[in-house]
């Protein structure tokens, strides 16, 4: 009987597979790449939406809103304007997924009574793309 002795890949089966794994690169690596993109601003509207209730749930105590100078602080930590304060309203207050405080305005710019915004991975009021800003008046529903 003769054996056959194994050699290896050839030169052509190695250019094969490199071409194949270069085109599941090009088709797979940009809907991959976006994914950070995506989970960060899906953080910021769930932590955007639980302030909103939390808020909510002070007004319904205290019978309005905490003022701009007060902040979301007043979720935490009971201040001293607070009438019926039943908090804390969270554990914490959440940072945003680039490390900065969420934004806290009263009266809203939105039309709204109060405005909770992120200002994106700039830290700066307006940009697009990963630097707009995220608020409670324009989450996707």
């Amino acid at each position: 009987m003769k054996t056959r002795q194994s050699r290896g890949f050839t030169l052509i089966e190695i250019m094969v597979v490199l071409v194949i794994l270069g085109l599941l690169a090009v088709i797979i690596v940009p809907s991959v790449m976006d994914r950070p993109d995506e989970a960060r601003r899906i953080k910021v509207q769930q932590d955007i939406r639980a302030l909103e209730s939390a808020l909510k749930l002070y007004r319904l105590d205290n019978y309005r809103y905490p003022g701009q100078s007060e902040g979301l602080a007043v979720l935490v930590e009971r201040p001293e304007s607070a009438r019926n304060w039943k908090g804390p309203y969270v554990e914490s207050l959440p940072s945003d997924p680039w490390d900065q405080p969420y934004r806290y305005r009263n009266p809203g710019k939105s039309g709204r009574g109060f405005d909770i915004f992120s200002l994106g991975a700039d830290g700066r009021e307006g940009g697009e793309g990963t630097d707009a800003d995220i608020g409670n008046w324009n989450l996707e529903q």
